[in-house]
C-alpha cells in the first residue's frame, strides 16, 4: 500500500510486542503498517530467552498470573497459525519447566513463593520435587541440585524464528511490513493519526505504541505515558550437544537446534550492552553446578541485551482518553506473552475497547 492509504492501524515497533499485535490485527482482515526501525534498534528479541513461561509470573499480581496463563493456553494455536501462513516452525514445546533449588534456603523459598501464589491464582499444577523425584526426571544433575519447583504448563519457543515468522506472516496477509522507518512525531487528530518518518507519511485511524525503549519518547505525542527503562541482560550458547535436558528452566534451555542457552543476569547499567566476565562467570557457575558435565563444552557466543521494563517490572497496556484510538503496548516477556497479544489484545485493540481485565495494568499505577 502508498504511504498516503489510510490504514486502520499503524503499529510503531516491530519487535516480539508489536509484530505480535500488527500480526493479529492483519489476521482480523485489517489494513495494518508496521513500522520498524529496524536492527539498529535496541531489539529486546536479541536477548530473550525464549520462555512461555507461567510458574513464577505474578506473585503478587494475580492479573498479570491470569494474563500469563491465558498466553501459555493461547500459544499453540499461534505456532499452528504461523507454521500455516509463514510456513515458519517456531519450535514451541511445553514440555513443563523446572526451577532448580541449590541450597535447602532455596527450597523453602521457592516453597513458600509456590504455596503462595497457588492461595493467589489458583492452581496450575505447579509442586516441589525432592532431590530423588527431580533426579528420576532429569539425569546428570549435580550433587548441590537439593530439589526444584515443577510446573506442567512452562514452555520455550525460539524468538527469531517467531519474530521472522510474525514479519512473513503480515506480509502473507497484504499487510504493510515497513523496516527502516524511525518514527519522528505522531500528529493526532479525531479518529485519525499521522506518523511522520522523515519525509514520509502514513495515516490511520488507530495507533499502538509498541517501540521498546523508544516508546518513552512516543507516547507523549498521543497523550500516554510509558515509563520504561533499559536493564541488561547476557546469555551464553553452547556447542551442540545431544538431548540432555527433556524440560525447560528459567537459566537454562536446550534449542531445537542442540545448543544450550545459559542466562538471567539482570543489570542496571543503561543503554550499555557489552559483555562483562564477571557476570558471565556467575551465570557458567550457577548452571555448571546443576550440570557439572557443561564444565567440559565449547562456548561458541556471549552477547547481552536489554530488557524493556516498567518501574514494576509488569506490562503496560492502556488506550489514551486524550486520543482515543492510540493505544500503549509495553512488556519484558515478549516470548511468553506473544499468543495473548497476537490473538487477544490485538482483536480488543481493533474493536477500540481494551477488556476490563487489562485495566491494572494501565500506567496510571505508577501516578
Amino acid at each position: 500500500m502508498p504511504a498516503n492509504t489510510p490504514y486502520d492501524l499503524i503499529v510503531i515497533g516491530g519487535g516480539l510486542v508489536g509484530g505480535a499485535i500488527a500480526w493479529g490485527a492483519a489476521s482480523q482482515g485489517a489494513r495494518v503498517a508496521l513500522l520498524d526501525e529496524g536492527d539498529v534498534a535496541f531489539r529486546a528479541a536479541r536477548g530473550n530467552f525464549g520462555l512461555v513461561w507461567v510458574q513464577s509470573k505474578g506473585a503478587g499480581m494475580p492479573p498479570y498470573a491470569h494474563w500469563t496463563r491465558h498466553s501459555s493456553e493461547l500459544w499453540p494455536g499461534l505456532a499452528e497459525r504461523l507454521a500455516g501462513t509463514a510456513g515458519i516452525d517456531v519450535a514451541l514445546e511445553q514440555p513443563g519447566g523446572l526451577t532448580f533449588c541449590l541450597s535447602d534456603e532455596e527450597f523453602e523459598h521457592r516453597a513458600a513463593m509456590v504455596h503462595r501464589m497457588h492461595n493467589e491464582n489458583g492452581d496450575i499444577g505447579t509442586r516441589m520435587l525432592g532431590r530423588e523425584e527431580v533426579r528420576s526426571m532429569v539425569s546428570g544433575l549435580g550433587d548441590r541440585v537439593v530439589g526444584a519447583a515443577f510446573c506442567p504448563i512452562d514452555g520455550h519457543a525460539s524468538p527469531l524464528y517467531l519474530l521472522r515468522a510474525l514479519h512473513s506472516g503480515l506480509q502473507g496477509t497484504g499487510a504493510s511490513y515497513l523496516p527502516g522507518r524511525k518514527v519522528d512525531r505522531i500528529d493526532p487528530a479525531p479518529g485519525s493519526f499521522t506518523v511522520h518518518c522523515g519525509p514520509e507519511k502514513f495515516v490511520g485511524a488507530k495507533i499502538v505504541i509498541a517501540a521498546g525503549l523508544g516508546s518513552r519518547d512516543l507516547a507523549p505525542m498521543v497523550g500516554l505515558s510509558m515509563p520504561v527503562t533499559p536493564l541488561q541482560g547476557q546469555i551464553v550458547v553452547t556447542e551442540r550437544l545431544p538431548p540432555m535436558l527433556p524440560y525447560v528452566t528459567h537459566v537454562l534451555r536446550q534449542t531445537a537446534e542442540g545448543t544450550v542457552m545459559l542466562g538471567d543476569s539482570q543489570e542496571d547499567v543503561g543503554f550499555d550492552t557489552s559483555t562483562r566476565v564477571s557476570v558471565l562467570k556467575e551465570i557458567a557457575a550457577r548452571n555448571t553446578a546443576v550440570f557439572p558435565a557443561l564444565k567440559d563444552v565449547t562456548i561458541v557466543r556471549m552477547w547481552a541485551a536489554l530488557r524493556v521494563m516498567s518501574p514494576d517490572g509488569y506490562p503496560i497496556y492502556e488506550q489514551s482518553e486524550r486520543y482515543p484510538g492510540a493505544f500503549a503496548a509495553t512488556c519484558h516477556s515478549g516470548v511468553t506473552l506473544a499468543g495473548a497479544h497476537a490473538l487477544a489484545l490485538a482483536p480488543a485493540i481493533l474493536a477500540g475497547v481494551l477488556p476490563e481485565a487489562l485495566a491494572p495494568f494501565s500506567s496510571a499505577r505508577f501516578t
